[in-house]
């Protein structure tokens, strides 16, 4: 049974610092936001989890391992290095919606997203080491078919864009509302999706779905471990599988060895 930890981060008072004393430029906003999260990946990577940057102001962790020691030597790091700060929310559960509703809720709780006094907040509690298990975590790595050939050597980069964030959205929303399952966009073709224990016809039924709304076609490999990176190194491997057998779903062995990605 899959018990997903997450960890909501939010930039503390970030639209208002924005403008604040007059509004600043985009570029070095987006500056500030993509370095910013690729130091939050770089230290939840160090320690096995994944993170993705949603909205950017909003973004979410699984940290499956990571205690609150880490979440605070998190927020020291970021406040010590930026002109923002961050707050955490840490929740739990087998559904990884659930476990991000607990988590945004833990922040809701202590103030809003713009509230100027709200600092660096750091509520929830993590997953003891007794209540872990090989089965924590599942993860799909999700992949269009022949993405170049369809859309990157036949399309404007921008009409290629639409149809992969057009199957993206559809997948997103599918597994979510059947599910509970979190997914998202890493990049390329690419989506990784955090699930509850799925079955290969709940993940066929998805492929179809997507198929049938978006007219965009994938495939899937799906892991299974105590950590997000040794879960999605196996789904990475599985969906190799598919590539290699011509197949839409496959599950990788249990035995399947990790390594530096």
């Amino acid at each position: 049974m899959t018990n997903t930890q997450l960890t909501l981060v939010q930039i503390d008072n970030y639209g208002p610092w924005t403008v604040t004393p007059d509004p600043r430029r985009e570029m070095d906003l987006q500056t500030l936001q993509s370095r910013l999260f690729a130091d939050l990946a770089q230290f939840v990577g160090s320690r096995d989890g994944y993170a993705f940057f949603t909205r950017f102001d909003n973004m979410v962790a699984v940290t499956n391992g990571l205690d609150r020691d880490d979440h605070e030597l998190l927020q020291e790091s970021i406040g010590n290095r930026y002109p923002v700060t961050l707050s955490l929310g840490i929740g739990a559960d087998r559904s990884p919606a659930v476990a991000l509703e607990r988590a945004t809720d833990r922040i809701q709780r202590a103030g809003s997203a713009q509230d100027g006094d709200r600092r660096e907040v750091l509520s929830g509690e993590t997953l003891a080491d007794a209540n872990r298990s090989a089965t924590d975590l599942q993860i799909a790595h999700f992949d269009v078919n022949d993405a170049t050939g369809k859309y990157t050597d036949r399309l404007n980069e921008f009409d290629t864009f639409i149809h992969i964030e057009q199957g993206y959205a559809s997948l997103m929303r599918h597994l979510r509302e059947e599910h509970g399952a979190l997914s998202f966009f890493v990049g390329g073709d690419n989506i990784i999706s955090v699930t509850p224990d799925l079955t290969e016809e709940q993940y066929r039924a998805a492929i179809d779905h997507v198929e049938a709304e978006a007219d965009v076609e994938l495939k899937v490999g799906v892991g299974t471990a105590s950590n997000a990176h040794e879960a999605g190194f196996a789904a990475k491997h599985a969906l190799e599988d598919c590539r290699h057998r011509g197949t839409t779903v496959e599950f990788a062995d249990a035995a399947v060895e990790t390594a530096d990605d």
